[in-house]
């Protein structure tokens, strides 16, 4: 067995290889402070979000990707990956938190999310 070791801050967490997100989709991390949705886009970005819409709090992880927006499954709210706004006719009413991530030698590293209470 060989175990991988990485130079990581202790402040990123390694939730896993870039090319475990399929492009234009995303996955799910489980933090202490809730779930995260990791995104990966089809030019190849990556984008956290806590994984809440801020419309009825559906699963933004179970949505559909395209450019750099996801479709919240609930009731098609399209929020901006950059930024957690929903765009369009529902600007303005919410967001969704961003949570920092950078990927480094092909890994995913998500910074631990802070909820506000």
């Amino acid at each position: 067995m060989t175990i991988q070791t990485f130079d990581i801050d202790p402040a990123w967490h390694d939730v896993g290889a870039v090319t475990d997100i399929p492009e234009r989709g995303s996955r799910r991390v489980a933090t202490a402070q809730g779930d995260v949705a990791v995104f990966r886009t089809g030019d190849g970005q990556v984008f956290a979000l806590v994984d809440r819409c801020p419309h009825k709090h559906g699963p933004l992880s179970q949505g559909i990707v395209h450019g750099h927006g996801v479709t919240c499954p609930l009731h098609s709210w399209v929020i901006d990956l950059a930024t957690g706004q929903p765009t369009g006719a529902d600007a303005g009413k919410g967001c969704t938190p961003v949570v920092p991530v950078r990927v480094q030698d092909g890994r995913v590293l998500l910074a631990q999310p802070v909820m506000a209470g």
